[in-house]
């Protein structure tokens, strides 16, 4: 008995993970996500995408995670719509796309988590990818 390893129960498990959750107070979306890390215990930084939008390098990342540089694009927002970034996105490149996201905060698909070091990239909440994500 005293030899062997005790072995806590699956509880608190997101616990490993430091996100940093840029998101925007008036998004139903970004509360519904925020409330759903706080019940599971999630530890993270909540950040004002609108204020402080990821980096070009959180950008990146992102990108390289989701494969699809418009998928880092909020394209049912209204600075989408006015910009007129349904046409001029294919014609950018990858870098000014980028700089673009990271100088503009309400053109980011929110919310968008992150946590390099644990290799988490999450943007649009999906309950059940954020759990696959967060558990793994």
């Amino acid at each position: 008995m005293a030899n062997e390893k005790f072995e806590p129960p699956h509880v608190g498990c997101y616990r490993r993970f430091m996100l940093k959750v840029y998101a925007y107070k008036g998004c139903s979306t970004c509360r519904n996500a925020i409330k759903w890390l706080e019940a599971n215990g999630v530890e993270f930084e909540e950040r004002a995408i609108r204020e402080t939008p990821p980096s070009v390098a959180e950008l990146k990342g992102m990108l390289s995670a989701r494969g699809e540089l418009r998928a880092l694009f909020n394209t049912s927002g209204m600075d989408y719509r006015e910009m007129g970034m349904k046409d001029k996105l294919p014609g950018m490149s990858e870098d000014e796309a980028l700089q673009l996201l990271a100088e503009n905060g309400n053109l980011v698909k929110r919310p968008f988590a992150i946590d390099e070091e644990a290799g988490v990239y999450l943007n649009g909440f999906k309950e059940a990818e954020w759990e696959k994500v967060l558990d793994s």
